[in-house]
């Protein structure tokens, strides 16, 4: 399973020279599995170079999905080159909701007067599905999606392909305003879904004394994405959702902090940056 970051910023897109080295794109990750098998998580800013580079190799269906419709996770979507080839066949994944159906609101942000084209208008063909509440294939990778808490519709996913897991909670305060090591793992949200991955990525968005003024936001605090993935026991921790504020300097700091505060066994933690490269393969 070979993983790429296309983009790791929380809340809001921020080019600029502050923030070459960590990159300024909204969530995306590329998940491409050894049978070929490619899964595309949310569709922040970063699925616009990805789509540049997926409109050159071909037409194969392409899986899309989003842990929620927050703008910073499907602002991308619109400039994504696959959507304007009427041979894409864009499946789209996503949590439900009892109000609207996931093309209904997502096409909310598709139409005027916040996007000039709208989703009915696009030539690629779209599927969309609401997660399962079991687990469900997507080629050779095997897909497990679960609420989580962050405010609405929020799912995280787990992805198990070629003998390795990988969690993707990039939206996620696990316990409001609680210490985690206070509680079972029944009372901690997401658990189940991270629990013994080979990687988790997983948000990181406030430094902790940042989170005093956020708890409830629906973001973790460093201290709190370091317990939920010792307390997880995922072998390697991917730090995520940089904080808009954060310059690469600011996210050098968070780096340096996590080492310090970092108990648990395995690979220390570690800051996602653009581009950066995961092949994730058996031991």
């Amino acid at each position: 399973m070979h993983v790429r970051i296309w983009g790791c910023r929380g809340s809001l897109a921020t080019p600029g020279p502050e923030t070459l080295r960590y990159g300024g794109n909204t969530s995306c990750v590329e998940i491409e599995c050894n049978d070929g098998t490619r899964i595309i998580l949310d569709a922040g800013t970063g699925i616009r170079a990805l789509g540049r580079r997926l409109a050159a190799n071909g037409s194969e269906p392409i899986h899309l999905c989003l842990t929620h419709l927050h703008l910073d996770h499907i602002e991308g979507i619109g400039f994504f080159a696959p959507i304007f080839d009427p041979k894409t066949v864009l499946h789209v994944w996503g949590p439900r909701s009892s109000v609207r159906s996931l093309d209904e609101r997502l096409a909310r942000y598709l139409s005027a007067p916040l996007f000039p084209v709208e989703l009915a208008d696009l030539p690629a063909t779209f599927v969309f599905h609401d997660v399962e509440d079991e687990p469900w294939e997507i080629g050779g990778a095997r897909l497990n999606a679960a609420p989580i808490s962050h405010p609405g519709a929020t799912v995280g996913y787990r992805i198990e392909a070629d003998g390795k897991v990988m969690a993707y909670l990039p939206d996620h305060e696990p316990a409001v305003g609680v210490d985690l090591n206070r509680l079972t793992s029944d009372w901690i949200s997401g658990y189940a879904l991270a629990e013994g991955a080979d990687v988790l990525i997983h948000d990181a968005q406030y430094t902790d004394a940042e989170y005093g003024d956020h708890v409830g936001w629906g973001h973790s605090s460093l201290s709190q994405a370091l317990s939920f993935g010792s307390m997880t026991t995922a072998s390697r921790l991917l730090l995520f959702h940089h904080d808009p504020q954060h310059s690469d300097e600011d996210l050098d700091v968070h780096q340096s902090r996590a080492h310090e505060l970092w108990q648990g066994d395995g690979t220390p933690p570690e800051l996602a940056f653009e581009g950066m490269e995961l092949q994730i393969s058996p031991s």
